[in-house]
């Protein structure tokens, strides 16, 4: 996963990071809030680490901004040296789905970490996961549409497929797919990315037709667009 931490307090960022990596998670810091919305236009993450006290805009108010520039609704834990009830009631109704007062327990933040991507269903698939006429098993890495397999689809082209299917109706960037299929640091173009997508359009039949639209946004990303009736992905 993809996980953004905004904290003046260079220590602490370099806790959140160690924290959130030894989770197997990709980790970008941000010392000050303006430094994350100049990004937010273009960039993806799947979660936020928010601290209170920025030497620029309050950590309530970038959340309050955050909220209301996604897309789709991205967890938001506020890490914060306030403890105050009042505090921690203003940080809750602003937006965040969590709140962890600074300290040196690692496993605390471990734990809210996991529950949040859990809750925002981020947390690695299961083994069968179905979406409408699709059924993905992982372990084989298979894919299925309609009962009739897949055949072509390469393994980064079953990862790619797979994060747009978790992430449906919700516009990911090329960085943010480079990054979870690649690794961080991967030399991989942005031209490479749009022929694996357009692979994987192709061999999954992403188009009108089948109810499942494969998206390019112009210098943003892809979205994956459910055009039938509401069917949430089911796991076994």
């Amino acid at each position: 996963m993809r996980i953004a931490a905004v904290d003046d307090d260079l220590a602490q960022l370099d806790l959140v990071k160690a924290v959130v990596v030894s989770m197997g998670h990709d980790c970008h810091r941000f010392e000050n809030a303006q430094a994350l919305l100049r990004l937010l236009p273009k960039e993806t993450f799947d979660l936020f680490i928010i601290d209170w006290e920025l030497p620029d805009i309050a950590g309530p108010d970038l959340i309050r901004t955050i909220r209301n520039m996604a897309v789709a609704p991205v967890p938001i834990l506020m890490v914060t040296n306030r403890s105050d009830e009042r505090d921690i009631i203003e940080g809750l109704l602003c937006g965040a789905d969590d709140y962890m007062v600074k300290s040196s327990r690692v496993g605390e933040l471990s734990a809210r970490l996991m529950a949040l991507l859990r809750r925002g269903g981020h947390l690695p698939p299961a083994q069968e996961v179905t979406w409408g006429p699709y059924r993905f098993l992982a372990q084989d890495r298979g894919v299925w549409i309609n009962g009739e397999a897949v055949t072509t689809l390469s393994n980064k082209e079953f990862d790619l497929a797979l994060i747009m299917f978790r992430n449906l109706g919700r516009l990911l960037s090329r960085a943010h797919l480079i990054e979870a299929v690649w690794g961080i640091g991967a030399d991989i173009s942005s031209r490479s990315l749009d022929v694996y997508m357009s692979h994987v359009r192709s061999k999954l039949r992403l188009r009108a037709e089948t109810g499942y639209k494969l998206v390019s946004i112009y210098s943003h990303g892809y979205r994956l667009e459910d055009l039938g009736p509401a069917r949430p992905g089911t796991a076994t």
